[in-house]
């Protein structure tokens, strides 16, 4: 037996003002976004935004249904948005809140499961690493790559795809 350490890398800032402008506008726009959710089951409503690699930023908001699990995450939402309208341009940066009753959460809101699988075959898809922002009024946590909050990314390299 071999025992490793995995170690991974992020940034965490105390306030917006620490954050460059595009940074801080693209949580606004994920804070816009949480007045779409529709959430009258758990009252947590999260946003999300993408900025894309043309400059265009696309957002998503949280979606539930009384048949859960039929609902669907904010940042699933905005990457299917983004894949489905504008499949030429890739992900650059994607940004996480939450917010109850119109109110910014103090702690991040960190990706489900399937949101982490999506966010790592959206970055392969592009070949590029995208930059993952999880937003709270008291902690913001910037990631370089999809890769740190999801070290062991299943990959197609393992799916044999069958010729049809």
């Amino acid at each position: 037996m071999t025992e490793k350490l995995l170690t991974i890398k992020y940034c965490e800032y105390t306030s917006m003002d620490e954050l460059a402008p595009e940074d801080r506008n693209l949580i606004e726009k994920a804070f816009e976004a949480t007045a779409s959710s529709y959430a009258p089951y758990s009252g947590f409503n999260v946003g999300a935004a993408l900025l894309l690699s043309d400059g265009t930023i696309v957002k998503g908001a949280n979606q539930e249904n009384i048949a859960y699990p039929s609902g669907l995450c904010a940042e699933r939402s905005a990457l299917f948005a983004a894949g489905s309208n504008y499949s030429d341009k890739r992900v650059v940066t994607l940004a996480i809140v939450s917010a109850q009753n119109g109110v910014l959460l103090d702690e991040p809101a960190t990706p489900c499961g399937a949101c982490r699988q999506v966010m790592a075959e959206t970055q392969m898809r592009y070949g590029e690493k995208m930059r993952v922002i999880m937003a709270g009024a008291k902690r913001i946590m910037i990631f370089d790559s999809v890769d740190d909050i999801l070290p062991f990314i299943f990959d197609s390299k393992e799916v044999k795809r069958a010729d049809i």
